[in-house]
């Protein structure tokens, strides 16, 4: 076969019959979840839904419900964290085209339109959206309801820290360092005089002083890496049977545990409430809905646990190093942390715990690392809301994925014959060593390590 050679120019066509474009099979994970959302009838439920953000006259042309939700999911699946790169794949990738519903002759639509489609539709239609999944998973036996583990996390915001400014005054950080050292006295201060003066100063990032002109909600906080940013409040209500999220929160960052557990749960049990009143989801769920709550420390407070024995709702959360406590007057307290504690260090506290852990963390490293959401790039919480509550469906639509075809994204199996090949290895190494610790017999090595006796060994025998 001879070299080819490249053509750096070459006139393109002005006419192309559609029958000659070379087309690729479609991914068959996309497939199959289109064969899902279209059996159960998603694109005719949701225009319904939207019909009234719509203009009913002729216009520019409108981005279809469908299409649109269909898009904030394949961010989720591709791990694409802007409005932008969405834009950029699905107008790269036939497989994608197939799934939006787009052939190879339609322009898939611009990062614009997205933009403007999810500012026209507001966020109680994203929570349908979610809690419409959520049905799904109910009705496949997805979704038990009795056990919710509950933990937040950190997003960091579309909002620069040092551009910062005061609340009372309005001037920016360097203003203010600047006005303190006229106040001390230095009338040109220097870049290492702002520094000294800074470093002297107690409580820098107060959220009650400072705030973000660009992003209003964001507020100053630690991520989980140690840096200092402006960010958001994620909070996940995990069903700890399945592993499914029941329930998806965005709250201020400063905001402590104890008072946005309240907001999670209520949410949580708003979601929970609507799947009932679905037949086939509410045949498969607990007979006991939210019934025990599992949380870690950060969610632990007398006020919490005295509010959920109120309720009859039983906690298992770990209780932090305090000491010896004074029940002198609260008899309510004490019998709600006694219980609890008595709780967790039984059987099944631990085991919860260690599923808590398992579960949560997993659901964290989906939606926001592989996810690419732990940098946000929208501002303000119901624009990053809207995008977020269809981002955790799309994890919900992966655990669906999962029980039906044993893989929960698209890219799954991106490597696996590597993966493969290194365990392999593992194993081999492992078994070498094993030989020369105990001295494996003859057949353990011929056929788990590939040796051959030689010429001289069969002599040896003879």
């Amino acid at each position: 076969m001879a070299v080819g050679r490249r053509e750096k120019a070459r006139q393109t066509a002005m006419w192309v019959p559609s029958a000659e474009i070379a087309k690729s099979p479609s991914h068959p994970f996309y497939e199959r979840l289109n064969k899902i959302l279209e059996g159960r009838g998603f694109d005719e439920w949701v225009e319904a839904l939207c019909r009234g953000f719509y203009a009913e006259r002729m216009g520019r042309p409108s981005l279809p419900p469908g299409t649109y939700f269909r898009i904030l999911l394949v961010g989720y699946f591709e791990g694409i964290d802007s409005e932008r790169g969405i834009a950029w794949r699905t107008a790269d990738s036939l497989a994608l085209r197939s799934f939006l519903g787009y052939s190879v002759t339609e322009a898939p639509p611009d990062h614009s339109t997205i933009s403007r489609t999810r500012r026209l539709i507001d966020v109680e239609t994203h929570q349908a959206v979610f809690t419409w999944v959520l049905e799904i998973l109910g009705g496949e036996g997805l979704l038990d309801g009795k056990t919710l583990g509950v933990d937040a996390t950190t997003l960091e915001a579309n909002a620069a820290l040092r551009s910062i400014v005061r609340r009372d005054t309005g001037e920016s950080y360097q203003e203010f360092l600047r006005r303190l050292a006229a106040e001390s006295g230095i009338e040109t201060p220097s870049r290492e005089d702002l520094t000294k003066l800074d470093k002297k100063r107690p409580k820098k990032g107060s959220n009650q002083e400072w705030r973000s002109p660009n992003d209003l909600d964001a507020r100053i906080t630690k991520m989980k890496d140690g840096r200092t940013h402006l960010a958001h409040k994620a909070e996940h209500a995990v069903d700890l049977e399945t592993g499914a999220i029941v329930a998806v929160t965005l709250q201020p960052a400063d905001r402590g545990d104890t008072e946005s557990l309240g907001v999670t749960l209520a949410e949580a049990m708003g979601n929970l409430a609507e799947v009932l009143e679905d037949g086939r989801a509410a045949a498969q769920l607990s007979n006991e809905v939210l019934a025990e709550l599992v949380a870690d420390k950060g969610y632990h407070s007398n006020a919490v646990l005295v509010e959920h024995d109120e309720l009859g709702i039983r906690t298992y959360i770990s209780e932090p190093k305090r000491g010896e406590r004074n029940w002198r007057g609260k008899p309510k307290e004490k019998k709600a942390t006694y219980g609890n504690r008595r709780r967790v260090r039984g059987k099944r506290g631990k085991e919860l715990l260690r599923r808590r852990g398992e579960l949560i963390e997993r659901s964290f490293a989906h939606c926001y690392e592989t996810g690419a959401m732990r940098r946000t790039h929208l501002r303000g919480h119901e624009n990053i809301s809207k995008r977020l509550l269809i981002h955790v469906a799309g994890f919900n639509l992966g655990v669906l994925m999962r029980n039906l075809t044993g893989i929960g994204k698209p890219r799954v199996l991106q490597g696996a014959l590597g993966r493969l090949l290194r365990l392999f290895s593992a194993l081999r190494a492992f078994l070498a060593a094993l030989r020369q610790a105990f001295r494996l017999p003859r057949f353990a090595q011929q056929h788990f390590l590939g040796w051959r006796p030689s010429i001289a060994t069969y002599r040896c025998a003879a």
